[in-house]
């Protein structure tokens, strides 16, 4: 076996282990559960403010830009529809915060002017050139490298303890069939630690409706810990390493900017004779500090057979399942000169083909999850083994709390956009029925 064929067996299917598909009979029961921590209060503590960021000339929404809170590390992120939700401590109302997106004019505004829920915050895009460039655009792959070589210095560094809010939804075609949510502890250990992040589950709720996936128990295994994996900047081996980088052929792409900064766009395929699934996507690299500030990439998917078998775990023998879109995204986000994970998500669109039946059925899975708060962990605090929330586990089988209004309390999540709480509503509502 050939180098590249170990390191997909060794690394990139490794990866892929914490995204598996487990398909099953279902009993055609709809299930609803939930975990909550019981030491949780909610005191109220908070004001919630909402708004919706858009692009200025457009007015089209911006999906996933971030609102950070100034002078602390409380943040949220747009959803698809350019909304946000953020909660600030009573003791915060006077402050300010801080508005970014890539490719725009970073905007600065007083929480006093969020009134309502439809308050707009109009971002201007920046249109830049770079002036310099001092890496060979005819050499991509030294961009690759002295990124590599600088990650100790503009990556995160001491351990931290990050919370995240965590979401993973399948859809049957339009249609909801399973909604999964969680707030969950990250500890993260330092971007040159050999040792694995970790996770501990505080609070979840979840709904799935197993009428809607015909006789199909659709389940997706990894939760929280899929988005971990795809930080590349942690996880080096799943793009970057030596050998890696001879199975990519690289270009530049026109620049960008984020917060005044000129911004590097490489784009990068695997070269035609290379016959294994790989990657192929963008990445966004800060021109000063060469630290890599976003990730976009897919998996080639063109070897249905091949993609299947990295996939899809568990499958009933009449049924013939591949995937058809699996596409990863990561943000960082940069505090006093140091750049750390922000927010993951990873598409995920499933066929399934019944023997001796006219129609199919085509799923499609999202999972993302950003961090809302962070604090340095200077005595290594750590979780225990039992508490810790498994690479394998499938989040769907651990909780839900859908009745409960004020489930999340002061934690900020991720503002669900109308199609989600259409789904919400009917869980509600059928929940009101069965009780």
């Amino acid at each position: 076996m050939d180098k590249k064929s170990i390191f997909l067996r060794k690394n990139g299917s490794s990866f892929l282990l914490c995204i598996f598909l487990i398909i099953g009979y279902s009993n055609n029961l709809q299930a609803f559960s939930f975990f909550q921590d019981t030491n949780f209060q909610n005191d109220a503590s908070y004001n919630e403010y909402k708004g919706i960021v858009v692009d200025k000339d457009s007015n089209d929404p911006l999906i996933s830009a971030t609102i950070a809170l100034n002078g602390t590390n409380i943040s949220t992120i747009t959803n698809s529809e350019g909304e946000f939700l953020l909660k600030v401590p009573k003791s915060n109302a006077g402050a300010n915060i801080t508005v970014s997106f890539l490719g725009y004019k970073d905007k600065v505004v007083s929480l006093s002017i969020l009134k309502g829920d439809k308050t707009k915050i109009k971002l201007a895009a920046t249109i830049t050139e770079l002036s310099a460039v001092n890496i060979d655009p005819r050499d991509p792959e030294a961009l690759i490298k002295a990124v590599m070589e600088r990650r100790g210095a503009n990556y995160q560094s001491d351990n931290t303890i990050m919370t995240a809010f965590y979401r993973e939804t399948i859809k049957k075609r339009r249609t909801y069939v399973s909604l999964s949510e969680a707030v969950v502890d990250v500890y993260k250990k330092p971007y040159v630690s050999g040792k694995n992040d970790v996770i501990k589950l505080y609070k979840a709720r979840k709904s799935a409706d197993y009428k809607k996936l015909d006789t199909l128990t659709l389940k997706l295994q990894g939760g929280p810990s899929s988005t971990l994996f795809i930080d590349v900047m942690k996880n080096p081996d799943l793009l970057f390493t030596e050998d890696i980088l001879k199975i990519y052929e690289f270009s530049f792409d026109k620049s960008t900017n984020i917060n005044d900064r000129y911004i590097y766009v490489l784009n990068f395929k695997q070269r035609p004779y290379i016959k294994d699934l790989y990657y192929y996507g963008k990445l966004y690299i800060d021109s000063e500090t060469l630290a890599l500030t976003k990730a976009v990439f897919s998996l080639n998917l063109e070897d249905r057979d091949k993609a299947s078998k990295l996939f899809v775990r568990k499958k009933p023998a009449r049924a013939k399942v591949y995937p058809t879109v699996a596409t990863y995204n990561i943000d960082y986000r940069e505090t006093n000169g140091k750049w750390y994970y922000g927010y993951g998500k990873i598409d995920l669109v499933f066929k399934v083909n019944w023997k001796k039946k006219l129609f199919n059925s085509t799923y499609k899975l999202n999972i993302e999850m950003a961090i809302t708060d962070w604090k340095k962990n200077p005595d290594n605090e750590n979780i225990r083994a039992k508490d810790r929330l498994k690479s394998t586990v499938v989040i769907s089988d651990e909780a839900s709390g859908f009745s409960d209004p004020e489930f999340w309390g002061e934690y900020n999540v991720i503002e669900p956009e109308k199609s989600i709480e259409s789904a919400i509503r009917k869980i509600k509502k059928q929940l009101r029925k069965i009780n």
